[in-house]
């Protein structure tokens, strides 16, 4: 899949790190927020860069584009995050062209997920995908590559049942907390945050806990309220944080502050209390563990756990594994009939040009030179050869791009570039 864009020798990069070797520390100090994101576009557009695409999430942080070396994207990361090179060649990874496509089908399909079957990745994905596309950074390429897993994601989570219950942090949460504090339906839970993660979690914890004493707090109150008067839960302003973590029994934590909201200093105990933080970057301070009575949960742990519904949905990986494949395997069709049709078009383009020269000598030599029938069988012939030249490159075991520059070369053809 080399040669994907313009110009020639640049190639298909998957850039990131994720859960699997950098902890909620290192993910958070790579995390891009909405801002950082934009400007992560903005610089790339300076650059010259023509396809990219941005996610940063709470179990990862992605740069799917094309560049001539894969430090281009590394470097985007690091400028606009509090993450460095060197921590980035510790626990970050690269995939180029095919690799990079098998990795973001993973990806958009719950399969690289924290939590096996978490479909909210695909839902980042869209979004960073259409951020790129309002600022014309979508090339033919991505866009029919990110439709694609889009395609797979639906086709997954509709005919197979990797995703049956609920399949996020929010509700590993929520599960966590129903198994370890007694009594949850008469309890005081605190929910600090009413972003996604927030939002899910709340919902999980009405659904499944009958809780009517639930408060919600938010910088931005009337978001809280929102939520509030859609599930009939209270709202407190921000100003009252202090207050509430003292009445709380459980806390969960949720907010896109990129540094620590709670630490020791702000509670205040009167009672024990369980302290979930669902935050990337962390928002509660390890140092809240060092008063008595306090229990706190990162995210990295609630998603180790292993209940029957996750090991359910471990049974249906082939079958979402061959989904993939047979939707990945018509992206790859497609991008080698896009590839060799210019050069195709330039192959049959100079056959008759060679086919006008030589019509035009015979015309001058032969009296009764018959030209529509001269036409026909040449024309014909330019087409078999055409054809024959088209089932080669689209043959699986045909190198491609060795193959059109051999083509090119022997017919001293000029082809568009292929983007």
């Amino acid at each position: 899949m080399e040669n994907q864009m313009t110009p020639k020798h640049q190639y298909f990069y998957a850039v990131g790190l994720s859960y699997k070797k950098a902890d909620a520390e290192i993910r958070g100090s790579f995390s891009l927020d909405t801002k950082a994101k934009t400007q992560v576009l903005e610089q790339a557009q300076r650059e010259g860069i023509e396809s990219l695409i941005v996610t940063s999430t709470c179990n990862r942080t992605e740069i799917y584009g094309f560049a001539e070396h894969p430090f281009q994207l590394i470097k985007l990361i690091c400028q606009f995050s509090n993450g460095t090179v060197e921590d980035f060649q510790k626990v970050g990874y690269v995939y180029k062209n095919q690799e990079a496509v098998n990795h973001l089908f993973r990806v958009g399909t719950g399969l690289d997920s924290q939590i096996l079957g978490d479909f909210e990745i695909i839902s980042q994905i869209k979004a960073g995908f259409n951020e790129s596309k309002a600022m014309k950074l979508v090339n033919t390429y991505m866009d029919r590559l990110i439709n694609a897993v889009i395609q797979a994601s639906k086709k997954i989570k509709n005919e197979t049942e990797i995703s049956t219950g609920a399949t996020s942090v929010s509700f590993a949460s929520v599960q966590y907390i129903i198994k370890n504090v007694p009594d949850i339906g008469q309890k005081n839970i605190l929910l600090f945050g009413t972003g996604k993660i927030g939002r899910n979690t709340c919902e999980n914890l009405v659904k499944h806990t009958k809780n009517e004493h639930i408060t919600l707090i938010n910088r931005t109150k009337d978001k809280a309220e929102k939520l509030a008067g859609k599930l009939n839960l209270i709202v407190k302003d921000y100003s009252e944080l202090q207050l509430e973590l003292q009445k709380a029994d459980v806390v969960v934590v949720a907010t896109g502050a990129q540094n620590p909201t709670i630490d020791k200093a702000i509670l205040n105990l009167k009672k024990p209390v369980l302290i979930l933080d669902l935050s990337i970057p962390k928002n509660v301070n390890e140092n809240v563990k060092d008063l008595p009575g306090v229990t706190l949960v990162h995210m990295d742990h609630l998603s180790q756990m292993t209940d029957e519904t996750l090991e359910k949905r471990k049974q249906h990986i082939p079958a979402a594994e061959a989904i993939i494949e047979e939707i990945k395997e018509e992206f790859i069709a497609w991008t080698k009939d896009r590839k060799f049709v210019p050069t195709i078009l330039a192959l049959k383009e100079k056959l008759h040009s060679i086919k006008e020269g030589e019509l035009n000598i015979q015309r001058k030599k032969m009296a009764n030179f018959d030209q529509e029938q001269a036409e026909l069988i040449t024309n014909r012939i330019i087409q078999k050869i055409t054809n024959h030249f088209a089932s080669h490159l689209k043959d699986e075991n045909t190198l491609v791009d060795e193959s059109i520059e051999w083509i090119e070369k022997v017919f001293q053809l000029e082809t568009a570039a292929r983007s």
